[in-house]
Order: structure tokens, then C-alpha cells, then sequence
């Protein structure tokens, strides 16, 4: 792409020379240990990522497994090399920045876990962490705009998350049990467990988490757990779920520049005894079934979340009622030797937030989504992709000092194309458009002027794809141009700027992401594998008096190196070294956070059903930080800090 700066594309060259040199160096091997073929759900119904017009990358069960990690986020940052932030609360959650969408990432990406959709209509996050790791049977992270099949906010991509319960697959009686302890006082417990008999299945995942982490004041408990009940034939599949999760938590607060340099695991003078709170119940019915040619599929789902943040002098407190429903359909047919796949449905969201006080406030939110996509594979392999959505939203928050309400109805569309140029390579590409409303945050603290327009984005993206027997590589250019992106501006006029205190979520000056991906996997030989993520990202303002600046916590490049190696039978090594690039925390540029670098391993040993393993994590104990919020005297500041070098021992028995 001609947005791509110089440097961007020089760099890209290397790795445009390893994907086409990957197959002729695999191309006359026939091994036993080839690499199987992947297939994605992340586009509503299962199918082959070999002619997808569409990045996907997939984390496995046994990646998470082999990796040590704890969390869903951190399956994503580590497996995957998508950058980071730490949130305000302590239980290992992170803000994930799939497209380098910064400060409004978790606005502008989707999360699904079992078909039906956990963001918030508000800025309070995504909280991944609570969902059990046990119970995870796959990650994919569908990169770029997801818009025809998820609707608003998925500019940036979408997270999708299938429990083993939600595979519906491989249903068979076993269990698994794991203690680990650590570092900080970390204590670990894990349970997972299927029981299968005939066409009905019951799996059970549990996890318990302590730590008085790495900060003063951040001592939190954490607990979550799941039940699903289901029944399957050959071509039916229905059940009930049901999960819950809680943290404890105490909040350590930003640092300054000299607070980090003296101290960086202290608390703020002003949080030494800040705590939260939070509490999660997820339940909910599906079904699917195939007909003749057709595949029918529901997803209804209901949550309940309560915060509280509590301080010496003020209270937060607020619970979210939401509702989701999902209805699909998928229709399959030959015509004169090429083959057409249809797919429709329906979403529809209802969301509300009510917040305590005496200054509190009632948000609404309501969404309806049509969305219909097709494509057609020629009988040489070329495949045309369509897709089209239609959503209207309704958004309300009542308050003190009176109601306001947001509605719109808004289009979205994508057309894609993928050309196989040999029995193991495609190239592809799509182009589309895609949009976001303000949260009920966002458009409740503005200039009461001038309303907040809705966010677009004229998205394109082509790629490349190799898979072979013992290798797989692709490479991915993109380009977003978004008009009215939503944001926060310190210095915008807003409604404390009548008490001198400016600021206010204003629809930003003309934005850009450009960049280049690329993803590859080898089986050097049996026991010995390789991954590569890696990623240049430009994320500027188009216009505007900061033309050509990035846009806040935004960094330009990612890496990610995974190995694992068994060098005898019952023993495994595994590990690998991540880097984020410098990112600025505003949009002046006026400063810019260091770049990192950590590194991770793994011993593992395998004797029967016991498994023992020895974690360290950031090997090095490089000392950085993924969050700051504003730069102070050209510094950053508003630091949040991250963990030095830390440890974990754990035994897992499988039944």
C-alpha cells in the first residue's frame, strides 16, 4: 500500500522474501509431524481459513496449555503479539490493541465468547480475565473490521472465544486439576472436567487466583467459574450455560515520573487504601441444528455486573443488566461446478447501567442488527465475497442534570476476493466500511453545543497465505481512513470548561491505520516448533493541528517469538521474547514511553498423568510500564507499572 511510510515497507520486504521462500525451502519434504488445517468460527459458522479473504489467527487449548498463561488476555499478548495495556484494577486484566486503535481500543473491537457478544456500552471495559483459562478450548482474533457479521465498534477486529463446552465436539469424559503457587504470595487452583454419556455432556471448569501482586495496595482475590448441560445428535445440539467470576482488589493508582523512578511498585500517597470490586454472572440457552442444506443456529444470552470503587472520599457503584440474542442461518449449494455459501441473521442487544448516588444515573442502550453475506466459489478456486448490515441504535442516560439520548440507524458493507496461485497458496483482498456510535461515557461528557457525530471507516486490506506440511506463514497489508473517530481531548471545551476545567469527548480531525502484519509457524523437526508475530503499525491524524502525530498509546511496532522443544520423552521447554515498540500517551507527541522488551519460559515434565512445571516470567526483570494516561514537563506521567521477574510452580493431574 502507498500509505505505508518508506521504512514500513522496507521492512516488510524481509518478510515478503521468508513467505515466498518458506514453500520451495518445505516444498519436497513429507513428514510425519505435518501441521494440521486450520479451521475458523469466527465468521459466524465454522469453515477453512485457506480462502478466507480475511486475516484470522487462532490460539489452541494446547498453546494455552503449554504457554503457562492465566488469562485470556494474556493468551492473546503473549501467543499472538497484541499489545497490551494494564487497566485500572488489579486480577491480570489488559486493554488489547488489535489494530493500533490506542486509548479507544476496547471500543472499537468486539468480544464473543460462546456466540454471544460481552462488551459494554459504556468505557468499562472488557473483562476477559474472569472467564476461567481451564475452560477455553480456542482463541481467534479475527483482524480488521468485522462490521457485516458483528456491527458496531469492530473496526479494529474481533475476539472470539469458544469454551470446550461451546465446541461441541469431541465429547468424552476427563478432568484436570492444577495447583500452583508463586511469586507475591501467588496461589493458583485450578479444575476443568467434561462427563459425556451418550448424546448428553456436562462440563464443569472452576479457577481460584490470590496475589498481592507486584504493587503496594494491590493485593486481589479472583475466582470464576462455569456449568454447561447439553445434548447432541448428528445434527442437532442444544444447552443451557451458566458462569460467574468476582474480584477483590486493591487499586494502587497512577504514579508520576519521580514516583516510578524512586519507587515503581509503590502505591500513589493518595490510593494507599483505594479497593474495587466486581462481580460477574453470564448465563444462557443455544441451539443449532443442519437441515438438508441448511445450518440454523440461536444464541441467547443474559449477564449481570456490578462494580464498586471505593476511596476514603468518594464511591463508585453501578450495575449492568444485559441481553443478547443471536439468530443465524447458513445455506449451502453447488451451481454449474462452483460452490455458494449464504449467511443471514439477526442481533439484538439491550443494555443497561444503573449507577448509585445521589449524582447517579440510568443508561440505556438498544441495538438491531440484520446482517447478510455471500460467497461464491468458482470452480477454479477463485472465491467472491459479499456482505452487507444494517443496525439501528438506540442509546439513553438519564441524570440530575437532565436526559440525553443518542439514535441513529447505520450501514455497513465489505466486499472481499481470494485467488489460490497454487495448491498451497492464496493471496487475497476486501474493502469495506465500518462505524461506531459514542458510549453512553462518551456522549454524556461533551460540549453540549455541539453533538458527537458517528465514527466511520473506509477499511481495506489484502494478504497473502501459505500453508504447507510443516510451515504455515502469512503476511497482510491494511488501511483504515476514519472520519469522526470518537475520542477524549484534554484541551476540547466540555462541561466543566465554565469551572476552568476543559476537556471532552469530541469527534477527533481525520485519523489513519496503516500497516503490515505478518504471522508464521514452523515444525523444524519433531518436538522443535517456531512462531513469529510480528507487526508495523502508523496509527496518525490525517489533518488537523496534529497532522502526521500518532495517536495516543498507539505503538508502531510488535514482536512476538515463540519456541517450544522436547528434548526427550515427559520434558518440554518452551518460552519467548515480546516487544512493543514507543507510544506517546497524547496526541501532541509531547512525550513518549519507552519501548520493551520481556521474555518468558517454561519447564514442564511429564510422568503419566502428572504434569509438573516451573514458570518465570519476564525473565530479565526488565522494568516497564503499559499504561500512562498524559505527559507532564515532557515526561510521561499517570504511570501504571508492570511486574518485575516472577515465578510460578505448578502440578496439573489429568484424569
Amino acid at each position: 500500500m502507498k500509505t505505508l511510510p518508506l521504512r514500513a515497507r522496507r521492512a516488510a520486504l524481509p518478510l515478503a522474501i521468508l513467505a515466498g521462500s518458506i514453500p520451495c525451502a518445505w516444498a519436497q519434504s513429507s513428514a510425519p509431524y505435518e501441521l494440521q488445517p486450520t479451521v475458523v468460527a469466527a465468521t459466524r459458522f465454522a469453515e477453512s481459513l485457506q480462502s478466507l479473504p480475511q486475516g484470522v489467527s487462532v490460539i489452541t487449548a494446547d498453546q494455552i496449555r503449554q504457554s503457562g498463561v492465566s488469562t485470556v488476555n494474556e493468551a492473546v499478548m503473549k501467543l499472538l503479539g497484541v499489545p497490551g495495556r494494564q487497566d485500572l484494577y488489579g486480577g491480570g486484566d489488559y486493554s488489547l490493541d488489535l489494530r493500533g486503535f490506542g486509548s479507544t481500543a476496547d471500543s472499537n473491537q468486539v468480544v464473543i465468547l460462546d456466540g454471544v457478544r460481552l462488551n459494554e456500552a459504556d468505557l468499562g471495559g472488557t473483562r476477559l480475565a474472569g472467564i476461567p483459562i481451564e475452560g477455553v478450548e480456542r482463541i481467534e482474533v479475527l483482524r480488521g473490521s468485522g462490521a457485516v457479521l458483528y456491527g458496531e465498534g469492530a473496526t479494529g477486529g474481533v475476539i472470539v472465544i469458544t469454551t470446550k463446552a461451546g465446541q461441541g465436539m469431541d465429547r468424552r469424559s476427563r478432568a484436570s486439576l492444577q495447583a500452583g503457587a508463586g511469586s507475591n504470595s501467588l496461589r493458583d487452583l485450578r479444575a476443568s472436567g467434561t462427563l459425556a454419556h451418550g448424546g448428553f455432556s456436562l462440563d464443569l471448569n472452576a479457577q481460584q487466583r490470590t496475589s498481592d501482586n507486584h504493587r503496594e495496595n494491590f493485593r486481589s482475590e479472583s475466582d470464576g467459574g462455569g456449568v454447561t448441560a447439553q445434548w447432541s445428535n448428528d445434527a442437532t445440539r442444544v444447552g443451557v450455560r451458566y458462569g460467574r467470576d468476582a474480584l477483590d482488589t486493591g487499586l494502587p493508582g497512577s504514579l508520576t515520573a519521580a514516583q516510578y523512578a524512586a519507587n515503581p511498585y509503590q502505591a500513589a500517597p493518595t490510593s494507599r487504601t483505594n479497593r474495587a470490586s466486581i462481580r460477574n454472572e453470564r448465563a444462557g440457552v443455544f441451539a443449532e441444528t443442519h437441515w438438508e442444506d441448511w445450518q440454523f443456529a440461536a444464541d441467547v444470552g443474559w449477564r449481570d455486573k456490578s462494580l464498586a470503587s471505593v476511596s476514603p472520599t468518594f464511591i463508585y457503584a453501578y450495575t449492568v443488566d444485559a441481553r443478547q440474542i443471536g439468530l443465524r442461518a447458513r445455506h449451502a449449494a453447488r451451481l454449474a461446478g462452483a460452490s455458494n455459501v449464504l449467511v443471514v441473521g439477526h442481533d439484538r442487544g439491550d443494555w443497561s447501567r444503573d449507577v448509585a448516588g445521589t449524582s447517579g444515573s440510568q443508561a440505556d442502550q438498544t441495538s438491531k442488527g440484520w446482517y447478510l453475506k455471500d460467497d461464491l466459489t468458482l470452480a477454479g478456486g477463485t472465491r467472491l465475497s459479499a456482505g452487507v448490515r444494517t443496525e439501528s441504535i438506540d442509546k439513553r442516560l438519564s441524570r440530575t442534570s437532565g436526559p440525553v439520548r443518542l439514535s441513529d440507524r447505520e450501514n455497513a458493507w465489505e466486499l472481499g476476493l481470494s485467488q489460490p496461485v497454487s495448491g498451497s497458496t492464496t493471496v487475497w483482498a476486501r474493502m469495506g466500511n465500518s462505524f461506531r456510535l459514542a458510549n453512553v461515557d462518551e456522549f454524556s461528557f461533551t460540549n453540549p453545543n455541539v453533538a458527537i457525530r458517528p465514527q466511520t471507516s473506509r477499511d481495506l486490506e489484502s494478504g497473502l497465505r501459505w500453508t504447507g506440511e510443516k510451515a504455515r506463514a502469512e503476511l497482510r497489508l491494511y488501511r483504515s481512513n476514519l472520519t469522526d473517530e470518537i475520542g477524549y481531548d484534554p484541551n476540547a471545551v466540555g462541561p466543566n470548561s465554565v469551572f476552568g476545567f476543559n476537556g471532552a469527548n469530541i469527534n477527533l480531525d481525520p485519523t489513519r491505520r496503516t500497516g503490515v502484519e505478518a504471522e508464521a509457524d514452523w515444525t523444524l523437526q519433531p518436538g522443535l516448533t517456531l512462531g513469529l508475530r510480528w507487526a508495523y503499525r502508523r496509527s496518525t491524524f490525517r489533518e488537523g493541528p496534529n497532522a502526521g502525530r500518532d495517536v495516543p498509546l498507539a505503538p508502531r511496532q510488535v514482536l512476538a517469538i515463540r519456541a517450544g522443544w522436547v528434548p526427550a520423552e515427559g520434558h518440554r521447554l518452551s518460552g519467548g521474547v515480546s516487544r512493543v515498540g514507543t507510544q506517546s500517551p497524547d496526541s501532541s507527541n509531547a512525550c513518549r514511553m519507552p519501548a520493551y522488551t520481556t521474555t518468558d519460559a517454561r519447564y514442564a515434565y511429564q510422568a503419566g498423568s502428572v504434569e509438573w512445571s516451573l514458570s518465570v516470567a519476564n525473565l530479565f526483570d526488565r522494568q516497564y510500564y503499559t499504561q500512562a494516561f498524559r505527559c507532564v514537563g515532557g515526561q510521561p506521567s499517570s504511570i501504571y507499572p508492570e511486574a518485575g521477574r516472577s515465578f510460578m510452580a505448578a502440578v496439573r493431574v489429568s484424569f
